[in-house]
């Protein structure tokens, strides 16, 4: 990527052009830093099944398209896409129907790591078998698979083309940190912060706005994309304090260990305070009701679910009492997903030296960050 290098920086750079998971396969990757979406993803896997029985089913002339929305780079999005598909194979059959064709959509922003990814990708059964061979073969892919890059705040498909929309841990990230938060002369200006946890009710304000902004071009482009008859599964990062400067299990994992390493650098003359002012991660972990008045808005959708489930911890460690480890997993969960942010702003010979005091932070606290580091999720099944 262009922003590579030692010490680089990249001022002003568009956050769609840039932010990604960490790609790769590395030990900091999301590839190898995923698991705990995946416990959180089959602790909610009754939900999407809810969702998928009550999709309306196509002709078998007409192929069945699954779109993920936030795909990142890792295993989890082709688990959840076979998922979904066999589910409705076995729907398909019970009604004594032939199963259609189908086609998945795997989507992100431009510099998601999608090579990783198809890498990843089973082998796609022989398609000149019969279709009950094709879609019965073992070890092989029964659905054709394309990439598409882009901002899923605005349009990416044809009008009236997608019969299942899945978006996961994806809709907390937003397109971009709200200009007034990066303004010194704005109330909203988030001075000695990299995060909003905790901050003024300005900041606070600029960012939830920001977030119904783009929550509201997500449903609105989906309502556009979606066929008549098909269904949504949104499962995104929320809070159960009305408090928005209360982040939450967010909060946690960005307003503690990772701001006081920035403030680290700050006080060691690494980097100048407003370097580190001027930093601010593009996440809002919204509360149950704010979600529902952007959907409500709307009111495209048919709302079937919407709750706060809670996801549990994002560390997976197999030795919870090596400190050690735990220090290493909350560093690494923070440089898999704003890895990329912090080496565009200061450089990859910093970050390194960033991450590594979030790492030093961690450990020395690790006992408090496996009791009190919980995530919950909003879970969402719309239909159309």
């Amino acid at each position: 990527m262009a922003f590579k290098g030692d010490n680089v920086v990249v001022p002003n750079m568009k956050l769609e052009r840039m932010f990604c998971m960490k790609g790769g396969k590395e030990q900091a990757s999301y590839a190898n830093n995923s698991q705990a979406q995946a416990i959180h993803a089959r602790s909610v896997l009754h939900f999407l099944e809810e969702t998928l029985d009550s999709v309306q089913l196509n002709c078998p002339e007409i192929p069945f398209v699954v779109a993920d929305l936030g795909c990142s780079s890792g295993t989890n999005t082709i688990s959840t896409v076979e998922v979904i598909i066999n589910h409705m194979i076995k729907r398909y059959e019970a009604l004594g129907y032939e199963p259609p064709e189908f086609s998945a959509f795997f989507s992100d922003l431009p510099c998601n790591d999608f090579n990783t990814l198809f890498q990843l990708l089973p082998p796609l059964a022989n398609y000149s078998t019969s279709m009950e061979e094709f879609l019965a073969a073992k070890g092989h892919r029964s659905y054709f698979a394309a990439g598409v890059p882009g901002s899923f705040h605005r349009r990416l498909f044809p009008a009236r083309s997608i019969d299942v929309f899945h978006s996961a841990f994806s809709l907390h990230w937003l397109s971009q940190v709200p200009e007034s938060v990066l303004d010194k002369r704005s109330t909203a200006y988030n001075k000695g912060k990299v995060y909003i946890h905790g901050a003024n009710e300005s900041t606070t304000s600029a960012y939830k706005e920001q977030f119904k902004t783009d929550l509201a071009g997500f449903i609105r482009s989906r309502s556009m994309e979606m066929r008549s008859g098909g269904s949504m599964f949104l499962v995104c990062l929320g809070r159960t304090s009305l408090d928005p400067t209360d982040q939450g299990g967010a909060g946690f994992l960005f307003g503690t260990h990772f701001q006081d390493a920035w403030d680290d650098l700050v006080q060691e003359g690494l980097i100048g305070s407003e370097k580190r002012d001027n930093f601010n991660i593009p996440l809002y972990a919204p509360s149950l009701q704010e979600f529902k008045e952007v959907l409500e808005a709307d009111a495209t959708f048919t709302i079937n679910k919407l709750e706060v489930f809670k996801g549990g911890s994002p560390l997976v460690v197999n030795q919870p009492d090596d400190a050690a480890e735990v220090g290493r997993a909350l560093a690494n969960s923070c440089r898999t997903v704003a890895g990329v942010l912090v080496d565009a702003h200061i450089g990859d010979r910093l970050s390194i030296e960033l991450f590594s005091r979030v790492e030093r932070r961690a450990t020395s606290r690790a006992k408090e960050l496996l009791e009190q580091l919980q995530f919950f999720h909003i879970v969402a099944s719309l239909s159309k």
